[in-house]
């Protein structure tokens, strides 16, 4: 059997084994020969995705207007990783680049593998032909973000006869490929079923997202299709957006919200890798939440994002940390490194804050992100499923494409269910407008890169961050892939 691209062009581990190998999608227990392990090893790929292990959720908001990492003395330095990813000077040699690569293309390899077994298996069950069909639709959402990140990509479909030296395959074409197989095989896949497996939804939202980024992945626009594709989320009538909370996607127990269509499942002992309050809450945030170990005092919001919620909006106060903390008993925090109260401020003096700012300004500047639920007794690792696509979101992009197709205020019907639950209102809404809200709504998910990107705003300079040009829209493959495989360098 011939090496795969995976083992050529990318030194890195699979994701270590839990039991979610042997849990079926209903919850029950599989045999340990059932083909069915096939259609759920891959997706333990996903989680490596949220955190410095894969990068991906970081390249894309680290990259955004939206979240800093700055340097607090030498706390998060951590040889400048973080802050080429706010600047836009990344090379093809970071943490970041290397990384997200080496974690998409395990997963691909993973789709591949289990793919070409069951294929060659001789099982012809419907079951069986379920199963392929849904590990492509999964290599395809892995592929989808290759396409996204990297353009110009190696499209590997096979796991025994991958080429030692593959080309790159250009931008429409992987784009097509991608296409071509979610719609050959989405009527393998189930209406509902577990938010962590692709379903019916979950294609139908990866082609709305494909087709409503098309311009920038083809030339060439096609928002009218990408509407076409929310409404075929929108009729299967099994998501909605809680009218009555802002926080209850974000829960410790949001595995089934109706608001999430296709999620990374994570456990706290089980399938660990969801960090994110560690790297944000101060490091006195553990009597807040009587947390079990002490956070790290990392990234922030930025101030102008934090500023771009209304007053009255209520995911302004549920998802941020700002002003006095209290530990849990109601009892103000002094930091005594500091000398002060423990008073979080949106404002961050600067992206390295050095030892001409006051402690309190190192230490306690930016307001802190609280999105995720995190629980009385919270570890290192939360229990909180992270969701990749939203109904949510689907009514963004619906609203989007109106605009795009009629004008301002064609998509308001649908931005407003979303204010209604955050306590404010909409009119007349236009494209800048639902690029703000969208930078709203989902901050912290993963989408304002992209977003970004589809206004032609990612280049603009904002706040420590200068002006980039359209090569930053796309990360470089990484060095250490075209020095295995030169044809990757042309």
């Amino acid at each position: 059997m011939k090496k795969t691209l995976t083992y050529l062009l990318i030194v890195a581990g699979l994701a270590s084994c839990t039991k979610f190998d042997d849990i079926a999608k209903d919850g029950s227990l599989l045999d340990p020969t059932s083909p069915e392990l096939k259609a759920i090893a891959p997706y333990k790929e996903l989680s490596d995705l949220i955190d410095d292990a894969g990068w991906w959720f970081w390249a894309q908001e680290v990259t955004s207007d939206e979240v800093v990492f700055p340097t607090r003395l030498t706390d998060w330095d951590d040889g400048g990783k973080w802050r080429v990813l706010h600047t836009h000077t990344w090379s093809n040699d970071v943490d970041a680049v290397n990384s997200m690569w080496s974690q998409i293309y395990d997963l691909v390899n993973e789709c591949n593998r289990n793919i070409e077994d069951l294929e060659l298996s001789g099982n012809t069950s419907v079951a069986t032909k379920n199963i392929i069909g849904e590990l492509k639709v999964l290599r395809a959402f892995a592929y989808y973000l290759l396409l996204d990140n990297y353009g110009d990509v190696p499209l590997i479909t096979s796991f025994s006869e991958a080429p030692k030296e593959p080309f790159k395959t250009t931008r429409k074409e992987i784009y097509d490929f991608i296409l071509q197989d979610i719609k050959e095989n989405i009527n393998e896949l189930p209406v509902s079923g577990p938010k962590s497996f692709a379903t019916k939804g979950m294609a139908f939202t990866l082609l709305a997202k494909l087709y409503l980024n098309a311009e920038v992945y083809t030339g060439s626009a096609d928002y009218a299709t990408a509407e076409a594709y929310c409404d075929s989320v929108i009729n299967l009538g099994i998501y909605s957006v809680d009218a009555n909370s802002v926080l209850s996607p974000f829960t410790a127990n949001n595995s089934n919200s109706p608001d999430h269509i296709f999620n990374i499942s994570f456990d706290q002992d089980k399938r660990q890798g969801f960090r994110l309050h560690m790297r944000t809450l101060h490091y006195l945030s553990d009597k807040t939440f009587g947390m079990a170990v002490g956070p790290w005092n990392g990234f922030a919001a930025v101030e102008d994002h934090y500023n771009s919620y209304e007053s009255g909006d209520k995911r302004k106060f549920g998802w941020f940390m700002v002003g006095q903390q209290y530990d849990k008993a109601g009892n103000k925090l002094f930091d005594e490194t500091a000398g002060a109260d423990l008073v979080l401020t949106p404002e961050i003096p600067s992206l390295i804050i050095g030892a001409d700012k006051t402690s309190a300004e190192i230490r306690m500047s930016g307001a802190r992100v609280k999105k995720y639920e995190i629980e009385e007794g919270a570890q290192e690792n939360l229990n909180n499923d992270f969701p990749l696509f939203r109904y949510a979101d689907i009514l963004l992009m619906k609203a989007e494409c109106a605009v795009r197709n009629g004008g301002p205020g064609d998509g308001d019907s649908y931005i407003q269910v979303i204010r209604n639950r955050a306590g404010v209102s909409t009119s007349g809404f236009g494209l800048d407008d639902i690029l703000a809200e969208r930078g709203r709504e989902l901050f912290c998910e993963g989408h304002r890169r992209q977003d970004l990107i589809r206004f032609g705003k990612f280049g603009n300079s904002w706040w420590e961050k200068p002006a980039s040009g359209p090569d930053r829209t796309t990360f470089p493959i990484p060095q250490w892939a075209i020095d295995a495989n030169p044809n990757l360098g042309l």
